[in-house]
């Protein structure tokens, strides 16, 4: 096993490019290691991203944030501007793992490990969140949602690095929200996950609505007809009772020892639910 630790992207992209071998990228680590140690994976390159410049900031532009790929998710807790206008995407980067996991994993990690499981990809997937890819053939950006195509696996092709998730700058009365189904109080994976992200008019309406389920599929749900529901709606029971039979709907789970397909149905329209509400409210609805 050969590791190496490039100064450039372009360095980076040419390492993995010219391996013959299994080749793993190492932004935070949280999930590769333990996966080493347990015996799943025996890389025959490991590819540390961590000094190449730009990737462990956080950066705030006119249209939005660009937080790189090595960017711890402790720091995404830190950042003031980021909390405020993504409270929900920073919720759910702060459930993975205990504290000290937290100063090392990363959203981009998460989402490239591919797990059903993730607790930053759902929040992605329904704040409309984009990754920029990097690879031998330059730069293209996708949304988030495209990445995973089924439990550990991607759809990224050799040589290719998500190089940074990117936030759209929020619009007035807009909020999201997070929440997750697990056994214990902490340091648990997601049974069954929900994410919302709102926006509202001056009435309080809704105008554009994402819903976005975890675990209840081999990838992340996007239910297009639970933010339809909610389009045009004030958050009123009935609405609400529609969204969660929609979400319950969408889901293709699976029977395990952590929950039933049954129980995860009703979850997720429980979750969805509240998540709905808990957007609503930090967008200005009452």
């Amino acid at each position: 096993m050969r590791y190496l630790r490039p100064l450039s992207m372009e360095d980076a992209i040419g390492m993995i490019t010219n391996s013959a071998g299994t080749v793993a990228v190492l932004a935070g680590g949280s999930d590769l290691l333990v996966r080493m140690k347990g015996g799943f994976v025996e890389p025959d390159l490991i590819v540390d991203i961590k000094a190449i410049e730009g990737l462990s900031e956080i950066r705030e532009t006119a249209e939005g944030f660009s937080i790189g790929a090595a960017v711890p998710c402790a720091v995404l807790g830190e950042h003031a501007a980021l909390r405020k206008a993504w409270p929900g995407v920073v919720e759910a980067a702060n459930l993975i793992g205990s504290k000290q996991v937290q100063g090392r994993c990363t959203i981009a990690g998460n989402l490239c490990n591919a797990s059903p499981a993730a607790d930053s990809v759902p929040a992605l997937v329904a704040a409309g969140a984009k990754a920029l890819v990097a690879g031998p053939k330059g730069n293209r950006t996708v949304p988030v949602e495209a990445i995973p195509t089924g439990p550990g696996k991607t759809s990224l092709a050799k040589g290719e690095i998500v190089r940074e998730i990117l936030l759209e700058k929020r619009p007035p009365r807009a909020g999201d929200a997070y929440l997750r189904f697990i056994p214990r109080t902490e340091m648990d994976i997601a049974v069954v996950s929900a994410g919302v992200n709102l926006t509202l008019d001056a009435k309080g309406a809704v105008t554009s609505a994402r819903v976005a389920l975890g675990a209840v599929a081999p990838t992340v749900v996007l239910v297009e007809e639970a933010a339809g529901i909610l389009v045009g709606s004030r958050l009123d029971d009935a609405t609400l009772e529609k969204l969660a039979k929609a979400c319950s709907d969408a889901c293709r789970p699976i029977d395990d020892k952590r929950g039933t397909i049954a129980f995860r149905r009703k979850v997720a329209g429980v979750l969805a639910r509240r998540a709905a509400a808990a957007a609503y409210a930090r967008a200005g609805g009452k």
